[in-house]
């Protein structure tokens, strides 16, 4: 190659230059320069959706919104929406995404033109821009080039935006959302549900209840106004429920519940407990709740966790409820420390009397449903029969009982039993590490009255006690760390009561 063939190193740089690079893009500012071109005589006031979601206060019922139907001011999506649950059936309905479009808006009577655009920030993660543009004519700015009525159409959907319609705040991922579902889950589920020692169900109740109603005894006494209380004990007892009710109950106290599933994030879990603690205060009077408290905070950011809780900002209307399964792992500081953790609750496996009140619970849900004749000595004799059970045993047994009775499989032979000594021909489906532990609990054995021998509910519960308690867990090994473990919890306990000041709570008793 000649040297005159060859390019000259300015123009091979300009040209790789000018093919891989390129002038950054201001959305916003395009989208702006787009409207006041169309717009000229108008003042044009913009907002963000996520500041003020404008059209979704208008769906709620607070203005109207219709779109100027003309083909060449608008882009629309036909939108096709498969029904929630397939369960339900049904052909789903369509919609039209309106990506940008102007709309004749109405707000106390008056009339605004507002144009709606919407486009992507980032195509990877599907991040979008929400901007609506208002329109108000020039006569109405003031000095500072500001409308009266846009800033109070504003002001009124910003105000309805940062509120709560039917959704409750859950943490995941780094950040916070409006949870509709769990909003609806929580819904269901009351104080009438919940089957517990009657003065251990008080005590939690007043606990939390007077916390909210103690403000100014709190500030009478110049006490920072916060608390916490840790749920704690065997799995399926009640925990979860009672962390539901309370959720359910505070919501005529006008008190927000934010509920953390994990700290987990790309951005470090330093930064996840930052952001859950500006959110709670600034959402005070509110319920912070921690589910498996022991596996969300460990070592590692366990002191971080601890500044936040009780460092130098302030916490004033936060009540914190934390739960485990196993209070003996959380470090003494969270479990132990006054003004922290204040007050725990131990959730153990149903007595008999709470066993038979969940029975009766059952009995009284199926008097209104169905036929099933539910004897009133069955509630004696299940109690007895299901001892060591726990709640969620419990409800696992009616509702297999149920099916079993509803499916016509009632007068079949009682399959627990063939199952069993199949197992011992075979020689298959044991585990031989098990097979030097004996149980050390057996199972209950309980005489049926003659008068309930042919009762069908109570002999397929019987059946169905005896799969279900092959299932559990009741070797001696188990047992013997379940114990201690239990010890060392009570032991936890009474050094909280004798250190903090604070009665604690066992055995679903306040002592």
């Amino acid at each position: 190659m000649s040297k005159d063939d060859s390019p000259g190193q300015s123009s091979l740089y300009e040209a790789f230059k000018a093919r891989f690079t390129c002038p950054h893009e201001y959305g916003e500012l395009l989208a702006h320069d787009a409207v006041r071109a169309l717009y000229p005589g108008k003042h044009i006031t913009a907002v963000s959706d996520n500041d003020a979601k404008l059209f979704a206060y208008a769906n709620a019922g607070h203005a109207t919104a219709s779109l100027v139907q003309d083909a060449s001011d608008f882009l629309a999506l036909r939108d096709y929406t498969a029904p929630a649950l397939r369960l339900e059936g049904g052909d789903g309905k369509l919609s039209d995404k309106i990506r940008f479009g102007l709309y004749k808006y109405e707000h106390h009577g008056v009339i605004l033109d507002v144009v709606r655009a919407q486009w992507y920030i980032d195509y990877a993660y599907s991040r979008r821009e929400k901007i609506h543009f208002i329109l108000s004519p020039r006569e109405s700015i003031d000095e500072q080039s500001h409308c009266a009525q846009v800033d109070a159409l504003i002001t009124a959907a910003g105000r309805w935006t940062a509120q709560l319609h039917d959704e409750v705040y859950v943490f995941d991922q780094s950040y916070w959302a409006k949870d509709k579902s769990l909003w609806a889950a929580v819904q269901a589920s009351s104080w009438d549900d919940v089957i517990l020692d009657p003065a251990m169900k008080a005590n939690i109740i007043k606990d939390v209840e007077g916390f909210f109603d103690s403000r100014s005894i709190y500030e009478q006494y110049n006490v920072p106004w916060k608390r916490g209380l840790i749920l704690h004990g065997t799995p399926g007892c009640g925990k979860t429920i009672s962390i539901k009710a309370l959720m359910n109950s505070l919501q005529g106290r006008d008190v927000v519940s934010l509920y953390v599933k994990t700290l987990k994030n790309c951005q470090g879990e330093e930064y996840s407990i930052r952001t859950i603690f500006e959110k709670a205060r600034k959402m005070a009077p509110c319920m912070l709740i921690f589910e498996d408290l022991d596996s969300l905070v460990n070592d590692r950011i366990r002191s971080y966790f601890l500044n936040e809780v009780d460092g130098m900002e302030r916490n004033d209307g936060i009540l914190m409820i934390g739960s485990t399964n196993h209070l003996a792992r959380l470090d003494p500081g969270i479990s132990k420390r006054p003004s922290r953790f204040d007050r725990k609750y131990h959730y153990k496996l149903p007595a008999e009397n709470e066993r038979m009140a969940y029975c009766n619970y059952w009995r009284n849900k199926l008097e209104k449903t169905s036929d099933i004749e539910f004897h009133d000595d069955i509630a004696a004799i299940f109690a007895q029969l299901t001892d060591g059970f726990s709640f969620a045993y419990l409800k696992e047994l009616f509702v297999q009982t149920l099916l079993t009775i509803v499916g016509g499989r009632a007068d079949a032979d009682d399959e627990d039993d063939t199952h069993s000594d199949g197992a011992e021909l075979s020689g298959q489906g044991k585990d031989p590490a098990k097979e030097h532990k004996k149980p050390s609990r057996q199972l209950a054995e309980v005489s049926i009255p003659d008068h309930l021998q042919d009762n069908t509910l109570m002999r397929i519960l019987q059946k169905q006690v005896k799969v279900l308690w092959r299932e559990m867990d009741n070797t001696s090994g188990d047992e013997k760390v379940g114990k201690q473990e239990s010890s060392d919890e009570d032991e936890d306990e009474d050094a909280d009561g004798c250190c903090s000041g604070h009665r604690a709570v066992k055995s679903g008793q306040a002592t």
